[in-house]
């Protein structure tokens, strides 16, 4: 996985990596967070303003910014997306009546100049859930394939199971290495 790709650069000086998550409220985003800080997730509660997690591995420190995703705070979410290096969003795929509403705030932080270019990890979250749409079917309704200025991947999973969550990972630690060639 993230360990074993990082481990093969550990000659290298500690390289940090600015991750953005970010997504609708209840999307899933802070236990995703702390799944992925191998932290507790059994209370986790909306998130008001951000959460900042730094992971360090292998000679790389992963910033993760975690952005509330109310609709109060979107707005902001551009003042948060200087320098980032990798994009996270998180869609609750069991909540297909606010497909549209994330499609919009995915196709406009697209196009934020500060996002250029920046890799694009969508994770179809809450899989474990019956009423959960296929991350195929949500890359399709999102024109995910017109995407033609950046990497990006779409990854089923549940943060709260912890399933997908490592392939999501591994795809971020493909981006790195491509980075570094």
């Amino acid at each position: 996985g993230l360990l074993s790709i990082i481990q093969k650069l550990k000659g290298s000086p500690e390289q940090e990596l600015r991750i953005v998550l970010l997504g609708l409220d209840n999307a899933g985003k802070t236990t995703l967070l702390k799944r992925l800080a191998s932290e507790e997730i059994s209370t986790i509660t909306p998130t008001q303003g951000f959460n900042i997690k730094s992971v360090h591995s292998h000679g790389f420190k992963l910033n993760v910014w975690d952005i509330g995703g109310q609709r109060s705070i979107r707005p902001y979410w551009k003042k948060y997306l200087g320098s980032t290096d990798l994009l996270i969003y998180v869609i609750d795929s069991a909540d297909q009546k606010r497909f549209e509403e994330t499609g919009q705030e995915l196709a406009e932080l697209t196009e934020e100049e500060s996002l250029t270019g920046v890799p694009l990890l969508v994770f179809a979250n809450k899989q474990d859930l019956v009423t959960a749409a296929p991350a195929a079917e949500i890359a399709e309704g999102l024109s995910l394939h017109t995407y033609r200025d950046r990497e990006w991947q779409i990854q089923a999973c549940s943060a709260l199971s912890g399933e997908g969550v490592q392939d999501g990972m591994n795809w971020i630690s493909s981006q790195i290495m491509n980075r570094k060639k």
